[in-house]
């Protein structure tokens, strides 16, 4: 992929070692021309995409797509569009979308800040989901969390009025944090006094599996854009 105009020397991401299965890179070769969208220089048009004007919702950073796959599969009609960087995560999620025969999810697999900033037109995401990204825990890090101003303010300009910013953590630290940027975030509204109320249609991931088994609280946080 050629990001020569779009690089960005602060990540929010680094990328995971990991080995693909002979399944995943299998269906990464054969399944990425169907399911994958290339990053191009110019906005998608979603009908062209989906072939519906459906709501659309943007998971960033799906990690191995546990909860992608079953809550895309719960929800045909509502269109979902994931961005990874994880190739194995990708491969994963690809077989996965043939498995279930989904034709509501795609997956673009690049830095999800140059994606908002080139590919994705202003009120024009339903919601965003973002399920324990990095917490970068020390504090000379936390210029690469992604839940902070200015890049909020991104979110909020993608979204349409009423759209939302879903935000689960299992690290309290990061938790506090984002709260925080999101409340001082202009034309955002939180849907609670603090933190949300267990959302009970999200599907558990493997980083939320991983985080109860060490006895780390879930908190999420729910936010949405005002209405014109």
């Amino acid at each position: 992929m050629d990001n020569s105009e779009h690089h960005r020397t602060v990540k929010t991401y680094v990328m995971r070692s990991g080995r693909m299965t002979a399944a995943q890179e299998r269906s990464y070769k054969e399944l990425a021309p169907v399911w994958c969208i290339p990053f191009e220089n110019k906005k998608l048009n979603f009908i062209d995409v989906f072939g519906n004007t459906n709501p659309i919702i943007v998971e960033i950073g799906f990690g191995m797509g546990d909860a992608t796959i079953k809550i895309a599969e719960q929800n045909p009609d509502i269109n979902y569009l994931g961005i990874e960087v994880h190739k194995p995560g990708v491969g994963k999620v690809l077989s996965e979308i043939q498995k279930h025969e989904l034709k509501n999810l795609y997956v673009i697999e690049y830095d999800a800040l140059d994606v908002l900033e080139t590919m994705i037109g202003d009120n024009s995401v339903n919601g965003f989901h973002i399920f324990f990204p990095d917490p970068w825990p020390k504090k000379r890090h936390h210029k690469r969390r992604l839940v902070q101003r200015p890049k909020t303010d991104l979110f909020t300009q993608k979204l349409t009025p009423g759209g939302y910013i879903y935000f689960v953590t299992d690290i309290i630290d990061y938790a506090e944090f984002a709260l925080e940027q999101l409340t001082a975030t202009p034309h955002l509204k939180n849907k609670y006094d603090g933190f949300a109320e267990p959302q009970q249609w999200r599907a558990r991931t493997k980083f939320e599996r991983k985080g109860l088994a060490a006895d780390r609280a879930i908190t999420e946080i729910l936010f949405e854009k005002c209405s014109e």
